[in-house]
């Protein structure tokens, strides 16, 4: 079976916000490091050391931010951005921008999925993505046959 997707747009605001929220949930760590560096309140009283790691943490989120911003700037990246449909099976994803322009992204380039409670995300690295609403599903049939294949993929649970 072949799931034809209805065309859709990712909007750039939507890809910086679920890009940010992905890379600060896998780095999580990170506020444990400016934590750490709070701590040097209690060895040397001082109100630099909260500054200095409100800063440093500050920077780093604005760091992410700004590099999500740049992919959604970037010319080779413009394609990610226009209305695409999805021709999904058991062997691949096709990005179509019209009959005969697609893209075709492999199953093992997924390094994982979420299923979120109003769409599916395939993540291919820490800045890419494939959004996939429920909305553009034409049934309910092919949005449990694309849930089929991620758990047949071992993709989720």
């Amino acid at each position: 079976m072949i799931v034809k997707t209805k065309k859709y747009q990712l909007e750039t605001g939507t890809y910086i916000k679920m890009g940010l929220t992905s890379i600060l949930k896998e780095q999580w760590w990170v506020i444990l490091i400016a934590l750490a560096i709070m701590c040097g309140y209690f060895w040397i009283p001082s109100i630099w050391w909260i500054i200095g790691a409100l800063i440093a943490y500050i920077l780093y989120v604005l760091f992410w931010a700004i590099q999500f911003t740049g992919v959604t700037q970037m010319e080779q990246n413009k394609t990610i951005f226009e209305k695409l449909a999805y021709e999904i099976d058991s062997r691949q994803i096709l990005m179509k921008l019209n009959t005969r322009q697609g893209m075709p992204v492999q199953w093992n380039m997924i390094k994982k999925a979420e299923v979120k409670k109003d769409a599916y995300v395939l993540y291919l690295s820490k800045a890419q993505f494939i959004h996939l609403p429920f909305r553009i599903f034409n049934s309910d049939n092919e949005r449990k046959f694309m849930e089929t294949i991620l758990k047949r993929k071992e993709l989720i649970k």
